[in-house]
């Protein structure tokens, strides 16, 4: 498989115009069109139906395009750094994150970004979603993590990672530690810690009175959260990937759509730098599913 090839079924895809699609490639529709084949035949079935006036998107074609899709941003953003690399650019990143999203996610990413450049220089910043979003409004972060920006700004480009439950978290001394499951009846005589900080706390809030249960107290920072909850002077419900120390457990909680979707920021039209560039790209083509559980 080559990546022109990829390139090509990606451009059809959106298109759905071999004509139209061979343009925006810059190629001939022949050379368009025999590459595509080759990818047929290497993935054994046809990827499109070849209607009029447009194309379509065969069964195998709607299941390859997002693997596909991941390949493609996978290696434009190695060969993104490759070309830093070779020119010694030294790479700045500022990425502004919302307070309930863990930076541990991105890690891997950065450790990965770091062996590529000479010299580079991060700038974290964190705050609410209505903050992370002024904070790509006026220029001070290129990218943003977040569950939800409360901001209706047009130019907020929006690349979904992941969509992850909420689960209860209790101390491992408390009645309910050690279940797999817990039922919404089991709550009701529990003090909840609302995370205050969290994007969806109202929702989960608003969730859960539905149910006849009421939150305790609210907290402010997850470290205060997660000494309460091992105190025993409640519980909490926190997303799958909230890091938590081995004194705590975590169950689903049955009967309860609880759950959040992670969500990669930019701003349409404006320029990014090189590292920008590559963790984009690394971000949306990166396999969040065992991360998501």
């Amino acid at each position: 498989m080559e990546m022109h090839q990829v390139r090509y079924f990606l451009a059809v895809a959106q298109l759905l115009n071999f004509t139209r699609a061979a343009e925006e490639c810059n190629v001939t529709q022949p050379s368009l069109t025999r590459a595509i084949k080759q990818l047929e035949a290497e993935l054994g079935g046809d990827l499109f139906r070849r209607e009029r006036p447009a194309a379509q998107l065969t069964e195998l074609g709607q299941r390859m395009h997002p693997l596909l899709k991941q390949c493609f941003e996978a290696a434009a953003g190695a060969r993104l750094l490759a070309s830093s690399f070779r020119s010694g650019e030294v790479g700045a990143l500022r990425v502004a994150l919302t307070h309930s999203i863990d930076l541990a996610l991105l890690i891997p990413h950065l450790n990965q970004i770091r062996r590529q450049f000479n010299r580079l220089e991060f700038r974290f910043l964190r705050g609410s979603n209505r903050e992370v979003g002024e904070f790509l409004k006026k220029g001070e972060a290129e990218l943003g993590i977040a569950a939800d920006i409360d901001e209706a700004w047009d130019r907020l480009d929006v690349w979904p990672l992941f969509t992850e439950s909420f689960e209860l978290v209790v101390g491992d001394g408390h009645r309910l530690a050690g279940r797999s499951s817990i039922e919404l009846d089991d709550l009701r005589s529990e003090q909840l810690l609302s995370r205050t900080f969290c994007e969806h706390s109202h929702r989960i809030s608003a969730s859960l009175r539905e149910h006849g249960i009421e939150h305790g107290h609210e907290i402010s920072s997850e470290r205060d959260l997660i000494e309460l909850v091992e105190a025993d002077i409640g519980v909490a419900m926190v997303p799958h990937t909230s890091p938590l120390p081995e004194k705590l457990t975590r169950a689903a909680v049955a009967g309860l759509d609880a759950r959040r979707t992670v969500s990669l920021y930019g701003v349409a039209g404006r320029q990014r730098t090189a590292v920008a560039n590559a963790v984009m790209r690394m971000l949306r083509g990166a396999d969040w599913r065992e991360i998501a559980g």
